[in-house]
């Protein structure tokens, strides 16, 4: 099965249970986890681990959702750093780089297919990146 990455603010919906989103996070995962293999990568692991007591909890949902770990390969690294840049030049407060920017290139760079609810950083800095979004669904 593909893997596709699943943007943290998609599985803090379902752990949180968030009013307004949590039902679409949860029915839009199930949906691409039934033909896809749905992954994070170590950003990711860190901004939904703030939620969980003991790193064993964590693992436990993790698992029990059928998420995998990925590491983010160098040339997503470095791509990171470009897009912060390009940020930065465009006017970007930010002084050091943000989350968004270390979970685009890792999806531009591995072809990855990327589940969030942020799109706009998402498309302007990776605009190769096919997102799976409340407005766009993919078949």
């Amino acid at each position: 099965m593909t893997p596709f990455l699943v943007d943290s603010n998609i599985l803090l919906d379902i752990f949180e249970d968030d009013a307004q989103w949590a039902d679409w996070s949860e029915t839009t995962l199930q949906q691409y986890a039934a033909s896809h293999t749905p992954t994070i990568n170590p950003v990711i692991y860190a901004e939904v681990s703030v939620g969980f007591a003991r790193i064993e909890e964590l693992e436990a949902v993790l698992s029990g959702c059928g998420i995998h770990l990925l590491a983010i390969p160098k040339e997503a690294l470095f791509l990171a750093g470009k897009a912060f840049l390009t940020y930065r030049r465009r006017g970007g407060t930010k002084n050091s780089l943000l989350p968004d920017f270390f979970i685009g290139a890792h999806a531009a760079v591995s072809g990855l297919t990327l589940m969030t609810r942020d799109a706009s950083r998402y498309q302007s800095y990776f605009p190769g990146v096919q997102l799976i979004t409340p407005t766009v669904r993919l078949n």
